[in-house]
């Protein structure tokens, strides 16, 4: 049995599904979540054919139950987590429909339950079985978007983008990184954000033509997490380094 666990959210398709993979690949014991059984059993089998370490569990990151399940069914099997990526993430603003004057209600109130409150659940969940790894790491996939420095600048490419719900859900998601890596301070355990840059994945229409594949994302992901440089606790990093929040 592989001696580094990891659990990955949102493990099903795009990045998460490419993370596990690389995870895999760099001989973590990998905990494939996601809501859809057969889904999660699909990514499982494809890893174990392929002679790798993995397991599933059904997950629905907005849930508090679920999360605080997890954590049980793990620690029945495992002592510790070595590595927790908080991958799941959705932009329904990409496809909701009607008029708005400025933000979509349902579609905003959807993405921060699963893009903010569903990281925190999973953190809170989980946070026992990290902080029993020798060096634990958790990692939050964000994205250069939801930077209020980009945000603000004229220069950015992503000045003129504006979708307030999955903006707001990852620069709260970047505050939370912040926030942990200062509670965790006196321990083995180191916080960072990650960008993975604009992957082509099923999360929007306009990022079908994105240029960065999956598998390419996924080794920013690896790499941020087997980081050794101290200066990635409570960072904001991407591909070319750290990030301005």
């Amino acid at each position: 049995m592989s001696d580094k666990i990891v659990v990955v959210t949102g493990a099903t398709r795009g990045i998460g599904r490419a993370t596990a993979t690389a995870f895999a690949r760099a001989g973590y014991r990998v905990i494939v979540t996601g809501r859809r059984a057969p889904a999660v059993e699909a990514v499982v089998g494809e890893l174990r054919s392929a002679g790798l370490a993995a397991e599933g569990e059904i997950l629905d990151v907005c849930s508090v139950d679920s999360a605080r399940c997890l954590h049980d069914s793990l620690a029945e099997r495992h002592d510790h987590i070595d590595v927790l990526v908080n991958n799941a993430g959705i932009l329904p603003e990409a496809t909701a429909t009607g008029t708005v004057n400025f933000a979509h209600p349902g579609a905003f109130t959807e993405t921060l339950m699963t893009n903010t409150f569903g990281p925190v659940n999973v953190i809170e969940a989980l946070l026992p079985l990290v902080r029993r790894a020798p060096a634990g790491r958790i990692v939050n996939i964000s994205t250069e978007m939801g930077s209020l420095t980009e945000q603000r600048n004229p220069e950015s490419a992503y000045y003129s983008m504006v979708v307030p719900g999955y903006q707001a859900s990852k620069a709260a998601l970047n505050s939370i990184t912040v926030g942990l890596a200062k509670s965790l301070a006196d321990t083995a355990v180191r916080v960072t954000s990650v960008c993975p840059g604009f992957v082509a994945t099923e999360l929007a229409p306009a990022a079908a033509d994105a240029p960065t594949t999956p598998e390419q994302a996924a080794q920013v992901v690896l790499a941020a997490a087997e980081s050794p440089e101290v200066s990635t606790d409570g960072s904001f990093v991407g591909a070319q380094g750290a990030i301005a929040w």
